[in-house]
């Protein structure tokens, strides 16, 4: 159990209330008990604050007149939650060690933890306090920095680089080779080495079953606080800026670079060897087949364009058979006017 004036000590913010309530941990307006903190950050929701029975909730200065019980106040409460949520709920942490099953061919720190049946390979370098889950296999010549947490079944090649407090989820592939053939005249395809590296930056965490390809010459480089959905693709020489955040089932094709601090949005498509800005928003299933040179949300299939347009012109899709209507009506008129004349 905490206090809500420890939580305002920790993360700032305006209470309004007892401070003395104590709260064991977060929940929705809807859900949350008398010994739990709730927040509102979607308007969407407002209508179930004068319901809840939360003892505290974490809300905007201009919902703070409709809440009935403690409130926190702070102008972004969603990311004030998302911080008191991590602190209230840290990671299990198993203890530091070998496990016997584990093929370790490196020197690791004794603050580190080796699951069951994970292989590190010879030369590999782990940071302090990194956490390496059941049967993981990090190549030889690999590093991982410290304070990451891989979780089981995640493949980190030979030569790959991870920076430090890492987060990668199970099924992860670091570094598998790239898509790179060249066409003989007979119509096979011959395999081109593909001998660059993944390098990962900081702070980055990358989701289940999502495949980060290693690069064909130079390196595939994924930048400071990047944040991957699960099954992603992001394809061999790619470079993703940093803060750039990709949901479920993007994909990225060779080449491209992607700026920093840019959204992309799930199943969107980017094909290779294109620029895109920094601070771009590229909308869930949208396929980008060129270059976005300036920061805004674009939106659409073939082409896209930026969001306002394509917005504009699906309003006018939905009214086509409408118009299309009044458009034979008038040439119905048009040509009853044409017989009489």
């Amino acid at each position: 159990m905490v206090r809500l004036d420890e939580i305002v000590a920790r993360f700032g913010g305006d209470l309004v209330g007892d401070g003395s309530i104590a709260v064991r941990g977060i929940a929705t307006l809807e859900t949350a008990g008398a010994d739990q903190l709730s927040f509102l950050s979607n308007p969407k929701y407002q209508g179930q604050l004068g319901a809840t029975s939360a003892a505290a909730v974490i809300l905007a200065p201009e919902a703070t007149a409709a809440c009935p019980v403690a409130a926190i106040v702070t102008p972004q409460p969603y990311l004030y939650y998302a911080r008191v949520a991590q602190w209230l709920n840290p990671p299990p942490r198993p203890a530091a060690g070998i496990h016997p099953s584990a093929v370790v061919e490196t020197e690791v720190p004794a603050s580190v933890s080796v699951g069951p049946n994970v292989w590190i390979g010879a030369g590999a370098g782990i940071g302090e306090n990194t956490v390496i889950g059941a049967g993981c296999a990090i190549g030889p010549g690999a590093e991982i920095g410290g304070d990451s947490l891989l979780h089981p079944n995640v493949t980190v090649a030979a030569g790959c680089r991870i920076g430090a407090r890492a987060i990668i989820h199970s099924g992860a592939v670091i570094g598998a080779d790239g898509f790179g053939f060249a066409r003989d005249r007979d119509g096979s395809w011959v395999k081109i080495p593909q001998t660059g590296r993944v390098v990962v930056g900081d702070d980055v965490e990358i989701g289940a079953n999502t495949t980060i390809d290693r690069g064909a010459l130079a390196d595939t480089v994924i930048g400071d606080g990047v944040k991957l959905d699960n099954q992603i693709q992001i394809a061999h020489n790619v470079q993703i800026g940093a803060r750039t955040i990709m949901a479920g089932c993007a994909a990225i094709a060779g080449s491209t670079r992607v700026g920093a601090g840019c959204a992309i949005g799930g199943a969107a498509n980017i094909i290779g060897h294109l620029e895109i800005a920094d601070g771009v928003q590229v909308s869930a299933g949208t396929f980008v087949a060129k270059s976005i040179t300036r920061p805004g949300v674009f939106t659409g299939t073939v082409p896209f364009m930026s969001h306002e347009e394509w917005l504009k012109n699906f309003a006018r899709l939905r009214h086509l058979d409408a118009m299309a209507d009044k458009i034979r009506a008038l040439e119905q008129r048009l040509a009853e006017l044409e017989k009489r004349t």
